[in-house]
């Protein structure tokens, strides 16, 4: 069963701006992370809707998803127009000090089911 996500929020220019002077920061997520937690919550997810999630543009987005693909972490179906996300979420996360953690563990922590997908 898919989480939905919520709504895509226009946001303020005060908020923009917050966000534009964040953006210079590190974060414990990469943008790869955010791409494939948010497919996990919904994998029939459209592009857009990803980048507006993940606050990255759609190009950006798409970038990513074809990284992920060609990592075997996750691999897409068409359906007509849509796509479908399919997670394998037993490869292991990229960095060698984590090369043991299955990104089902990733997962799991960010999604409330992500063992049932």
């Amino acid at each position: 069963m898919a989480t939905k996500l919520p709504a895509v929020k226009l946001i303020s220019i005060e908020e923009r701006a917050i966000l534009n002077e964040q953006a210079g920061k590190w974060s414990f997520l990469t943008n790869h992370a955010r791409v494939l937690i948010v497919i996990a919550r919904d994998p029939a997810s459209r592009l857009r809707d990803i980048a507006a999630a993940c606050h990255i543009t759609e190009c950006t987005a798409q970038s990513i998803v074809k990284d992920l693909e060609q990592a075997s972490y996750m691999r897409r179906e068409r359906n007509g127009r849509r796509t479908r996300y399919i997670l394998c979420p037993d490869g292991t996360l990229r960095h060698p000090a984590e090369a043991h953690v299955p990104v089902r563990g990733l997962l799991e922590l960010f999604t409330p089911h992500a063992s049932e997908r």
